[in-house]
């Protein structure tokens, strides 16, 4: 039976290893730059305005925030990285709180969705993200958000060059996305939900 992505609620934050979640549930990782749009992404997955928090300013994810979904499976929304703004303490403390979780909580991730910008070329931190999810073995799914913003004739080449960056082979999946309109949200639903069978 499918996952309905309208009953969402948010469990907990965890600010370290002791607060991760392992009671065998399939966990959705989130992960993407922190002006990205991830949680706009999720809020519009969940149909709900706010419940993944969105800052004014980027970079407000700084924990690791678990939503139950439909009782049976968890959406997990990692801190954002790459913002500039942010001391570099605090760029450490998630990049500990990140490591831990893919040491440690690999195991229970049942797919990776990595959250990229479609108008823009992969960053560094989006290939070692990638990295991450490849190590770990997991499936992943990537979603091109801003699909909005761009021309009609900007979507392929775009599509491109995100593929040929994060070295995305024919069994790779890509949605292209918008979180402002909504397209790509049955495609990753669908998704998600084959991920859980």
């Amino acid at each position: 039976m499918s996952l309905n992505f309208n009953k969402a609620e948010f469990i907990r934050s965890a600010a370290a290893r002791d607060g991760f979640l392992r009671d065998g549930l399939p966990q959705f990782a989130f992960a993407g730059r922190s002006n990205v749009g991830k949680s706009s992404v999720i809020n519009r997955l969940v149909n709900r305005k706010n419940l993944a928090y969105i800052g004014a300013s980027p970079g407000k994810t700084t924990q690791i925030n678990y939503f139950l979904i439909d009782g049976r499976a968890y959406l997990v929304d990692l801190p954002g990285y790459g913002y500039a703004k942010v001391s570099q303490a605090e760029k450490e403390r998630w990049s500990r709180l990140m490591e831990s979780y893919f040491q440690e909580g690999a195991d229970a991730i049942t797919t990776g969705v990595l959250i990229v910008d479609i108008r823009h070329k992969p960053t560094e931190n989006d290939r070692v993200m990638h990295d991450w999810f490849r190590q770990t073995g997991c499936p992943e799914i990537i979603v091109a958000n801003k699909l909005d913003k761009l021309k009609r004739s900007q979507v392929e080449p775009a599509l491109a060059l995100i593929r040929e960056t994060l070295e995305l082979t024919d069994r790779d999946i890509l949605v292209p996305f918008s979180a402002e309109k909504g397209t790509g949200k049955e495609e990753l639903t669908g998704l998600l939900n084959k991920a859980c069978e």
